[in-house]
């Protein structure tokens, strides 16, 4: 099986890394030092017990030069997706199959969905309909994120936590295909359990993110302390109740319960969440995939979420803020 990572960053580096020791053929699309560093030194993962291990993998600067692959993990943000997406097809033969690994609700979400919504194009994360129209949704199997990772130095990763990459065909049915990608998968060590509704582990995930991420960014606090303070807890538990009313709307149910999910945020302790990285470095931030979105689906379900429209409206103009003063500064440099 050969594997084209697009996006070695924290978590394609992980992957990649934990793939290359379950004796795949990894295929690693970076840039910059990072790539620089990958093709003189190979991949180095760092584990959570300090274990040191260097993996030699295929490293490219250009989807264009890595040629057909089995599996095609999409590891970048969501905003970034649009950019490449007519660079993909150049990875596929007949049977690829395309693993995203994007946080929040995904371009793909009413593809093969077989409700009222079926085929509606969630134009928050694909404005344009460009990825949408580059890859199909049948080569799409969906994936949840869990694992916390970082990029230590070029050609290093971090691994922080978690081993849990959820996968589930999106129209709900259990192939071959999935499961022999769960399998390699875990053979390399990972957790991978084949889910026949892909869509709610989603929502599992999303219901923090679209919630501590963009209360972390305009506060600058971990979340220990989000959910620590009452205020701040209490409005969490206001923008996960509208969401929850969103994603019921669509059909959803979740298998924690609000405080739970709260309580599991609290347990990360003084953690910065990416968000508040990316504001920190000046970047654009996924507040669109992770909160955007919603609020989108809000609109199709009719569904009012006042809590969420205030928070999107305040971290987007953060983001534009933060953007505009780190060029304005490059510039004078």
């Amino acid at each position: 099986m050969r594997i084209c990572i697009v996006g070695a960053g924290a978590i394609g580096g992980f992957l990649g890394a934990r793939l290359a020791a379950g004796a795949f053929n990894v295929a690693l699309v970076a840039r910059g030092p990072h790539l620089a560093a990958l093709r003189r030194d190979g991949l180095t993962l760092i584990e959570r017990d300090g274990q040191r291990r260097t993996h030699a993998v295929e490293a490219y600067g250009r989807i264009a030069e890595v040629g057909p692959c089995d599996v095609v993990v999409l590891a970048l943000k969501a905003q970034q997706l649009p950019a490449i997406a007519a660079e993909v097809p150049a990875l596929f033969h007949r049977d690829t199959v395309v693993v995203p690994m994007q946080n929040g609700i995904p371009w793909w979400y009413f593809q093969r969905h077989g409700g009222e919504h079926a085929g509606t194009r969630v134009a928050s994360v694909d404005p344009a309909g460009a990825i949408g129209a580059w890859i199909p949704p049948e080569r799409i199997v969906g994936c949840v994120v869990y694992p916390a990772c970082d990029i230590a130095a070029p050609g290093v990763i971090h691994h922080v936590e978690g081993e849990r990459f959820p996968l589930g065909e999106i129209d709900g049915t259990v192939t071959p295909r999935v499961e022999a990608l769960s399998e390699a998968f875990t053979k390399s060590g990972l957790k991978a359990p084949v889910l026949t509704d892909i869509r709610s582990e989603i929502w599992l995930k999303l219901w923090g993110n679209l919630t501590f991420n963009p209360i972390s960014a305009l506060t600058r606090a971990t979340l220990d302390r989000i959910c620590g303070e009452p205020l701040t807890r209490d409005l969490a538990a206001a923008m996960m109740t509208e969401a929850a009313a969103v994603a019921g709307k669509l059909g959803i149910s979740f298998r924690v319960p609000l405080e739970r999910r709260i309580e599991g945020a609290a347990k990360v302790g003084n953690h910065k969440t990416s968000m508040l990285q990316d504001i920190e470095a000046g970047r654009a931030t996924e507040i669109d995939a992770l909160l955007g979105s919603v609020i989108e689906l809000a609109r199709l379900t009719q569904t009012e979420v006042p809590h969420l429209r205030a928070m999107y409206a305040c971290a987007r103009l953060l983001e534009a803020t933060v953007r505009h003063e780190t060029k304005t500064a490059a510039q004078a440099a």
